[in-house]
Protein backbone atom coordinates (compact mmCIF):
# COMPACT_ATOMS: atom_id res chain seq x y z
CA UNK A 1 0.00 0.00 0.00
CA UNK A 2 0.93 3.39 -0.55
CA UNK A 3 2.41 5.75 2.09
CA UNK A 4 -0.61 8.34 2.90
CA UNK A 5 0.69 11.50 4.89
CA UNK A 6 -2.21 13.17 6.25
CA UNK A 7 -0.63 17.07 6.77
CA UNK A 8 -1.19 19.85 8.82
CA UNK A 9 -4.66 18.89 10.41
CA UNK A 10 -5.33 19.61 13.68
CA UNK A 11 -4.92 15.90 15.60
CA UNK A 12 -6.89 15.09 18.22
CA UNK A 13 -5.96 12.11 20.14
CA UNK A 14 -7.45 11.99 23.99
CA UNK A 15 -5.87 8.64 24.62
CA UNK A 16 -2.90 10.17 23.73
CA UNK A 17 -3.46 13.55 25.17
CA UNK A 18 -2.60 14.62 21.77
CA UNK A 19 -4.39 18.22 20.88
CA UNK A 20 -1.99 20.37 18.17
CA UNK A 21 -1.53 20.65 14.56
CA UNK A 22 1.07 18.29 12.68
CA UNK A 23 0.67 15.32 10.64
CA UNK A 24 0.01 11.44 10.73
CA UNK A 25 1.98 9.12 8.88
CA UNK A 26 0.78 5.99 7.28
CA UNK A 27 2.63 3.25 5.82
CA UNK A 28 1.37 -0.56 5.27
CA UNK A 29 -2.10 0.25 6.69
CA UNK A 30 -0.92 1.52 9.79
CA UNK A 31 0.23 4.01 11.74
CA UNK A 32 3.96 4.90 11.04
CA UNK A 33 3.92 8.28 12.82
CA UNK A 34 2.16 11.49 14.97
CA UNK A 35 3.61 14.80 15.41
CA UNK A 36 5.10 17.30 13.54
CA UNK A 37 6.97 15.57 10.38
CA UNK A 38 10.22 16.73 8.29
CA UNK A 39 11.45 15.47 5.10
CA UNK A 40 13.93 12.72 6.64
CA UNK A 41 10.66 11.41 8.26
CA UNK A 42 8.52 11.22 5.16
CA UNK A 43 9.45 8.92 2.75
CA UNK A 44 9.82 9.85 -0.96
CA UNK A 45 7.02 7.84 -2.40
CA UNK A 46 4.33 9.56 -0.18
CA UNK A 47 0.59 10.49 -1.15
CA UNK A 48 0.47 14.08 0.63
CA UNK A 49 -3.58 15.08 1.88
CA UNK A 50 -3.64 18.25 3.02
CA UNK A 51 -5.52 18.49 6.21
CA UNK A 52 -5.66 22.00 7.18
CA UNK A 53 -8.68 23.38 9.13
CA UNK A 54 -9.18 19.93 9.84
CA UNK A 55 -10.04 17.40 12.81
CA UNK A 56 -8.04 14.34 12.23
CA UNK A 57 -9.14 11.90 14.67
CA UNK A 58 -9.10 8.06 15.83
CA UNK A 59 -11.39 6.44 13.49
CA UNK A 60 -14.87 7.39 15.02
CA UNK A 61 -16.50 4.44 16.69
CA UNK A 62 -20.44 4.06 16.36
CA UNK A 63 -21.72 2.58 19.63
CA UNK A 64 -25.19 1.70 18.71
CA UNK A 65 -26.07 1.19 14.83
CA UNK A 66 -28.52 -0.96 13.08
CA UNK A 67 -26.99 -3.12 10.05
CA UNK A 68 -28.23 -6.58 9.59
CA UNK A 69 -29.17 -5.48 6.23
CA UNK A 70 -32.62 -7.55 5.03
CA UNK A 71 -32.58 -9.65 8.29
CA UNK A 72 -33.81 -7.24 10.42
CA UNK A 73 -36.42 -6.41 7.41
CA UNK A 74 -36.44 -2.59 6.58
CA UNK A 75 -34.63 -2.31 10.15
CA UNK A 76 -31.36 -3.12 8.95
CA UNK A 77 -28.89 -0.64 6.99
CA UNK A 78 -25.94 -1.45 4.71
CA UNK A 79 -22.88 -1.43 6.98
CA UNK A 80 -20.68 0.75 4.75
CA UNK A 81 -23.48 3.18 4.45
CA UNK A 82 -23.40 4.15 7.92
CA UNK A 83 -19.85 3.20 8.38
CA UNK A 84 -16.64 3.94 6.24
CA UNK A 85 -18.71 6.14 4.04
CA UNK A 86 -20.16 8.02 6.65
CA UNK A 87 -16.93 8.74 8.06
CA UNK A 88 -16.88 5.73 10.31
CA UNK A 89 -14.73 3.25 10.59
CA UNK A 90 -16.29 0.87 13.50
CA UNK A 91 -19.88 0.48 13.51
CA UNK A 92 -21.43 -1.76 16.97
CA UNK A 93 -24.69 -3.16 15.87
CA UNK A 94 -27.07 -3.46 19.13
CA UNK A 95 -29.15 -6.41 18.71
CA UNK A 96 -29.82 -7.52 15.41
CA UNK A 97 -27.64 -10.52 15.85
CA UNK A 98 -29.21 -13.15 17.91
CA UNK A 99 -27.61 -16.92 18.97
CA UNK A 100 -29.62 -18.47 16.08
CA UNK A 101 -29.01 -15.46 13.38
CA UNK A 102 -24.85 -14.65 14.74
CA UNK A 103 -23.37 -16.88 11.71
CA UNK A 104 -25.23 -15.07 9.08
CA UNK A 105 -24.02 -11.44 10.38
CA UNK A 106 -20.55 -12.38 10.79
CA UNK A 107 -20.52 -14.15 6.78
CA UNK A 108 -23.17 -11.56 5.73
CA UNK A 109 -22.27 -8.62 7.26
CA UNK A 110 -18.95 -8.67 9.27
CA UNK A 111 -16.51 -10.73 6.65
CA UNK A 112 -17.53 -8.34 3.51
CA UNK A 113 -17.76 -5.54 4.75
CA UNK A 114 -15.11 -2.56 4.82
CA UNK A 115 -16.55 -1.46 8.05
CA UNK A 116 -15.30 -2.83 11.32
CA UNK A 117 -18.56 -4.55 12.50
CA UNK A 118 -18.86 -5.73 15.37
CA UNK A 119 -22.20 -7.10 18.02
CA UNK A 120 -23.90 -6.82 21.24
CA UNK A 121 -25.98 -9.57 20.55
CA UNK A 122 -29.78 -9.58 20.97
CA UNK A 123 -31.04 -11.39 24.63
CA UNK A 124 -33.56 -12.66 22.23
CA UNK A 125 -33.62 -15.71 19.87
CA UNK A 126 -35.30 -13.68 17.08
CA UNK A 127 -32.24 -10.47 17.56
CA UNK A 128 -33.53 -7.33 15.83
CA UNK A 129 -36.53 -8.83 13.72
CA UNK A 130 -39.33 -6.33 13.51
CA UNK A 131 -40.70 -6.56 17.15
CA UNK A 132 -43.04 -3.67 17.03
CA UNK A 133 -44.89 -5.56 14.76
CA UNK A 134 -45.17 -8.54 16.67
CA UNK A 135 -44.34 -8.39 20.09
CA UNK A 136 -44.91 -11.48 21.11
CA UNK A 137 -41.75 -12.97 19.40
CA UNK A 138 -39.50 -11.03 22.53
CA UNK A 139 -42.02 -12.48 25.49
CA UNK A 140 -39.57 -14.56 28.17
CA UNK A 141 -39.94 -17.87 26.65
CA UNK A 142 -38.58 -16.19 23.61
CA UNK A 143 -35.15 -15.59 25.69
CA UNK A 144 -32.41 -18.36 25.89
CA UNK A 145 -29.61 -17.63 28.47
CA UNK A 146 -27.40 -20.91 28.03
CA UNK A 147 -27.91 -20.81 24.14
CA UNK A 148 -26.97 -16.89 24.10
CA UNK A 149 -24.22 -17.09 26.19
CA UNK A 150 -22.69 -20.29 24.46
CA UNK A 151 -22.75 -18.17 21.24
CA UNK A 152 -21.42 -15.14 22.82
CA UNK A 153 -18.27 -17.32 24.07
CA UNK A 154 -17.86 -18.95 21.04
CA UNK A 155 -17.90 -15.47 18.79
CA UNK A 156 -15.76 -13.27 21.23
CA UNK A 157 -13.86 -11.67 18.81
CA UNK A 158 -17.11 -9.98 17.59
CA UNK A 159 -19.58 -10.30 20.24
CA UNK A 160 -18.38 -7.13 22.54
CA UNK A 161 -21.97 -7.11 24.80
CA UNK A 162 -25.57 -8.14 25.11
CA UNK A 163 -28.40 -5.74 23.72
CA UNK A 164 -31.64 -6.10 26.08
CA UNK A 165 -34.67 -3.92 26.21
CA UNK A 166 -36.38 -1.75 29.66
CA UNK A 167 -39.97 -0.12 27.96
CA UNK A 168 -43.31 0.32 28.83
CA UNK A 169 -44.70 -1.71 26.17
CA UNK A 170 -42.60 -4.86 27.45
CA UNK A 171 -43.12 -4.40 31.67
CA UNK A 172 -46.48 -3.74 30.78
CA UNK A 173 -46.62 -7.25 28.91
CA UNK A 174 -43.67 -9.52 31.15
CA UNK A 175 -42.57 -7.61 33.84
CA UNK A 176 -38.84 -7.80 34.28
CA UNK A 177 -38.49 -11.27 33.46
CA UNK A 178 -36.77 -10.55 29.65
CA UNK A 179 -34.38 -8.01 32.13
CA UNK A 180 -33.63 -10.53 34.52
CA UNK A 181 -32.43 -12.71 31.80
CA UNK A 182 -30.24 -10.09 30.14
CA UNK A 183 -29.08 -9.44 33.33
CA UNK A 184 -28.02 -13.21 33.84
CA UNK A 185 -26.17 -13.63 30.32
CA UNK A 186 -24.48 -10.33 31.13
CA UNK A 187 -23.04 -12.34 34.18
CA UNK A 188 -22.37 -15.17 32.81
CA UNK A 189 -20.31 -14.20 29.90
CA UNK A 190 -18.81 -10.96 31.80
CA UNK A 191 -19.97 -8.63 28.99
CA UNK A 192 -21.53 -5.27 29.24
CA UNK A 193 -25.56 -5.39 28.88
CA UNK A 194 -26.81 -2.50 26.64
CA UNK A 195 -30.14 -1.29 28.09
CA UNK A 196 -32.85 0.11 25.50
CA UNK A 197 -35.16 2.73 28.06
CA UNK A 198 -38.39 4.64 26.63
CA UNK A 199 -40.48 2.89 24.49
CA UNK A 200 -40.32 0.07 21.46
CA UNK A 201 -43.58 -1.57 21.53
CA UNK A 202 -47.05 -0.14 22.19
CA UNK A 203 -48.63 -1.01 25.29
CA UNK A 204 -51.15 -4.32 25.18
CA UNK A 205 -54.40 -3.03 24.52
CA UNK A 206 -55.91 -5.36 27.01
CA UNK A 207 -54.94 -7.68 29.42
CA UNK A 208 -51.36 -5.46 30.35
CA UNK A 209 -50.53 -4.16 33.65
CA UNK A 210 -50.26 -1.10 35.13
CA UNK A 211 -47.01 0.40 35.01
CA UNK A 212 -45.57 3.43 36.40
CA UNK A 213 -42.74 4.52 34.15
CA UNK A 214 -41.06 6.32 36.60
CA UNK A 215 -40.11 2.86 38.41
CA UNK A 216 -38.63 0.86 35.27
CA UNK A 217 -35.29 2.74 35.79
CA UNK A 218 -35.25 1.59 39.45
CA UNK A 219 -36.39 -1.54 38.69
CA UNK A 220 -33.54 -2.18 35.72
CA UNK A 221 -30.56 -0.56 37.65
CA UNK A 222 -31.20 -2.92 40.47
CA UNK A 223 -30.21 -5.76 38.16
CA UNK A 224 -27.54 -4.16 36.55
CA UNK A 225 -23.68 -4.43 37.06
CA UNK A 226 -20.57 -1.66 36.43
CA UNK A 227 -20.11 -1.54 32.75
CA UNK A 228 -23.52 -1.97 31.91
CA UNK A 229 -24.76 0.96 29.33
CA UNK A 230 -27.47 2.80 30.01
CA UNK A 231 -28.92 3.94 26.58
CA UNK A 232 -31.08 6.83 25.29
CA UNK A 233 -30.98 9.41 28.30
CA UNK A 234 -32.32 12.15 26.01
CA UNK A 235 -35.37 10.01 24.55
CA UNK A 236 -38.54 11.33 24.34
CA UNK A 237 -40.60 8.57 25.35
CA UNK A 238 -41.28 8.19 29.31
CA UNK A 239 -39.74 5.30 31.31
CA UNK A 240 -35.99 6.49 31.41
CA UNK A 241 -33.75 9.19 32.68
CA UNK A 242 -36.59 12.07 32.80
CA UNK A 243 -39.49 11.44 34.80
CA UNK A 244 -43.19 11.91 33.78
CA UNK A 245 -42.88 15.14 36.14
CA UNK A 246 -39.96 16.56 33.83
CA UNK A 247 -37.22 16.18 36.34
CA UNK A 248 -34.21 14.14 36.14
CA UNK A 249 -34.69 10.33 37.72
CA UNK A 250 -32.90 10.91 41.51
CA UNK A 251 -31.21 7.26 40.54
CA UNK A 252 -29.36 8.19 37.63
CA UNK A 253 -26.33 9.88 39.63
CA UNK A 254 -26.20 6.96 41.77
CA UNK A 255 -26.19 4.32 39.03
CA UNK A 256 -23.76 6.15 37.24
CA UNK A 257 -21.24 6.38 40.64
CA UNK A 258 -22.02 2.46 40.88
CA UNK A 259 -19.95 2.13 37.14
CA UNK A 260 -22.82 1.70 34.99
CA UNK A 261 -22.40 3.93 32.00
CA UNK A 262 -24.22 5.97 29.49
CA UNK A 263 -24.84 5.79 25.45
CA UNK A 264 -26.68 9.00 23.80
CA UNK A 265 -28.63 6.16 21.39
CA UNK A 266 -29.79 9.50 19.13
CA UNK A 267 -32.39 7.86 17.20
CA UNK A 268 -35.44 9.79 16.02
CA UNK A 269 -36.48 9.87 19.74
CA UNK A 270 -33.66 12.04 20.60
CA UNK A 271 -35.06 15.39 22.32
CA UNK A 272 -33.39 18.63 22.45
CA UNK A 273 -35.54 19.46 25.42
CA UNK A 274 -34.61 16.39 27.54
CA UNK A 275 -30.88 16.77 26.44
CA UNK A 276 -30.69 20.33 28.54
CA UNK A 277 -32.45 18.72 31.24
CA UNK A 278 -30.40 15.52 31.44
CA UNK A 279 -27.19 18.23 30.54
CA UNK A 280 -28.16 20.38 33.50
CA UNK A 281 -27.87 18.03 35.52
CA UNK A 282 -24.58 17.63 35.13
CA UNK A 283 -24.69 13.99 33.48
CA UNK A 284 -22.79 13.91 30.67
CA UNK A 285 -23.44 10.50 28.50
CA UNK A 286 -19.77 8.35 27.83
CA UNK A 287 -20.44 7.39 24.59
CA UNK A 288 -22.43 8.46 21.21
CA UNK A 289 -24.26 5.88 19.40
CA UNK A 290 -26.48 7.13 16.57
CA UNK A 291 -29.12 4.80 16.33
CA UNK A 292 -29.80 4.90 12.45
CA UNK A 293 -31.76 2.51 11.09
CA UNK A 294 -34.35 2.07 8.45
CA UNK A 295 -37.34 3.59 9.74
CA UNK A 296 -35.67 7.08 10.97
CA UNK A 297 -33.58 7.27 7.15
CA UNK A 298 -34.87 7.13 3.67
CA UNK A 299 -33.79 4.01 2.20
CA UNK A 300 -36.19 2.40 -0.27
CA UNK A 301 -37.90 -0.80 1.72
CA UNK A 302 -36.42 -4.46 0.38
CA UNK A 303 -38.51 -6.42 -1.88
CA UNK A 304 -41.19 -8.27 -0.13
CA UNK A 305 -41.69 -6.11 2.57
CA UNK A 306 -45.17 -6.36 4.25
CA UNK A 307 -47.16 -4.00 3.21
CA UNK A 308 -47.82 -2.85 6.96
CA UNK A 309 -44.30 -2.64 7.10
CA UNK A 310 -43.71 -0.78 4.06
CA UNK A 311 -45.18 2.65 4.50
CA UNK A 312 -45.62 3.09 8.72
CA UNK A 313 -43.61 6.79 9.05
CA UNK A 314 -46.74 8.47 9.79
CA UNK A 315 -47.84 6.55 12.64
CA UNK A 316 -44.72 4.62 13.87
CA UNK A 317 -43.26 5.77 16.98
CA UNK A 318 -39.20 5.80 15.35
CA UNK A 319 -40.56 7.88 12.62
CA UNK A 320 -38.25 10.40 11.41
CA UNK A 321 -37.67 13.16 9.63
CA UNK A 322 -34.94 15.16 10.41
CA UNK A 323 -31.66 13.06 9.54
CA UNK A 324 -29.27 12.99 11.24
CA UNK A 325 -25.34 10.84 10.91
CA UNK A 326 -23.22 9.78 13.99
CA UNK A 327 -21.32 12.94 12.92
CA UNK A 328 -23.95 15.16 12.93
CA UNK A 329 -24.64 13.86 16.37
CA UNK A 330 -21.54 15.33 17.45
CA UNK A 331 -22.50 18.68 16.30
CA UNK A 332 -25.80 18.52 18.39
CA UNK A 333 -23.82 17.64 21.41
CA UNK A 334 -22.03 20.52 20.70
CA UNK A 335 -24.89 22.86 20.07
CA UNK A 336 -26.30 21.59 23.22
CA UNK A 337 -23.31 23.23 25.42
CA UNK A 338 -20.61 20.26 25.21
CA UNK A 339 -17.02 21.17 23.77
CA UNK A 340 -15.50 19.76 21.04
CA UNK A 341 -13.17 18.26 23.38
CA UNK A 342 -15.52 16.28 25.36
CA UNK A 343 -17.37 15.03 22.60
CA UNK A 344 -14.29 13.22 20.50
CA UNK A 345 -13.75 10.56 23.89
CA UNK A 346 -17.76 9.78 23.23
CA UNK A 347 -16.61 8.36 19.71
CA UNK A 348 -13.27 7.49 20.11
CA UNK A 349 -10.93 6.68 23.57
CA UNK A 350 -14.81 6.11 25.79
CA UNK A 351 -16.29 3.68 23.05
CA UNK A 352 -13.26 1.68 22.80
CA UNK A 353 -13.47 1.27 26.48
CA UNK A 354 -16.91 -0.08 25.97
CA UNK A 355 -16.51 -2.84 23.50
CA UNK A 356 -12.81 -3.53 25.77
CA UNK A 357 -10.86 -2.84 22.72
CA UNK A 358 -8.53 0.06 23.80
CA UNK A 359 -5.67 -1.85 22.52
CA UNK A 360 -6.91 -2.09 19.15
CA UNK A 361 -9.10 1.01 18.02
CA UNK A 362 -9.75 4.29 19.58
CA UNK A 363 -6.61 6.17 19.37
CA UNK A 364 -3.84 7.03 16.60
CA UNK A 365 -1.05 5.23 18.35
CA UNK A 366 2.27 4.65 16.66
CA UNK A 367 2.16 0.33 15.28
CA UNK A 368 -1.82 0.33 15.20
CA UNK A 369 -4.00 -0.17 12.31
CA UNK A 370 -4.53 3.04 10.57
CA UNK A 371 -8.41 3.23 11.62
CA UNK A 372 -8.81 7.24 11.19
CA UNK A 373 -11.49 10.15 10.18
CA UNK A 374 -11.40 13.74 9.46
CA UNK A 375 -13.95 15.42 9.32
CA UNK A 376 -14.37 19.25 8.32
CA UNK A 377 -15.41 21.58 11.26
CA UNK A 378 -17.01 25.72 10.37
CA UNK A 379 -17.77 28.12 11.92
CA UNK A 380 -21.55 29.84 11.17
CA UNK A 381 -25.17 29.62 12.06
CA UNK A 382 -27.16 26.36 11.20
CA UNK A 383 -30.40 25.20 12.12
CA UNK A 384 -30.97 21.73 13.72
CA UNK A 385 -34.22 20.26 14.93
CA UNK A 386 -35.27 17.26 16.82
CA UNK A 387 -38.68 14.84 15.73
CA UNK A 388 -40.74 16.91 18.32
CA UNK A 389 -40.12 20.04 16.30
CA UNK A 390 -37.67 21.54 19.02
CA UNK A 391 -34.57 23.69 17.11
CA UNK A 392 -31.50 24.20 17.92
CA UNK A 393 -28.94 26.78 16.40
CA UNK A 394 -25.51 25.10 15.72
CA UNK A 395 -22.64 27.48 15.81
CA UNK A 396 -20.21 24.93 14.75
CA UNK A 397 -20.85 22.28 12.13
CA UNK A 398 -18.89 18.99 12.01
CA UNK A 399 -18.98 16.81 8.70
CA UNK A 400 -17.13 13.89 7.65
CA UNK A 401 -14.45 14.54 4.80
CA UNK A 402 -13.06 10.84 4.23
CA UNK A 403 -11.63 8.31 6.47
CA UNK A 404 -8.82 5.09 6.51
CA UNK A 405 -10.07 2.18 7.35
CA UNK A 406 -6.88 -0.14 7.40
CA UNK A 407 -5.25 2.78 5.70
CA UNK A 408 -7.83 2.29 2.73
CA UNK A 409 -9.43 5.50 2.10
CA UNK A 410 -13.25 5.95 1.78
CA UNK A 411 -14.65 9.36 0.78
CA UNK A 412 -17.62 10.18 3.11
CA UNK A 413 -20.04 10.17 0.12
CA UNK A 414 -23.06 8.26 1.66
CA UNK A 415 -26.89 9.16 0.34
CA UNK A 416 -27.99 9.60 4.01
CA UNK A 417 -26.10 11.90 5.14
CA UNK A 418 -27.42 15.24 6.45
CA UNK A 419 -27.28 18.44 4.39
CA UNK A 420 -26.96 21.39 6.89
CA UNK A 421 -29.39 23.61 6.89
CA UNK A 422 -28.21 27.70 7.45
CA UNK A 423 -29.73 29.85 9.86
Amino acid sequence: MQALLLHSGRVIDPANDIDEVCDVLVRDGRIAAVGRLQGSDVPGDVERIDCTGRLVLPGLIDTHSHVYQYVTGRFGLNADLCGVHSGVTTLVDQGGASCMTLPGFRKHVIEPSHSRVLSFISAYLVGGLEGHFYPQLYRPDCADIAATVKAAKANADVVKGIKAHAELGGFARWGTEVMQKAAAIGEQTGLPVYIHFGQLWPEPEEGGMDVDPDSIFTQVVDLLKPRDVLAHPFSRHPGGFVEVNGDVHPLVRDAIERGLKVDVGHGSHFSFKMAEKVLSAGIVPHTLGSDMHGYNTSVPAPAGTPEEHEHPDEEHMFKGTSRFSLVSAMTSMIALGLSLEQVIPMVTVNAARMVDMSDEIGSLGAGRVADISVLSDESGRWLMRDNEGTEVIAERMLQPVFCLREGRRFDATASILPIPEVA
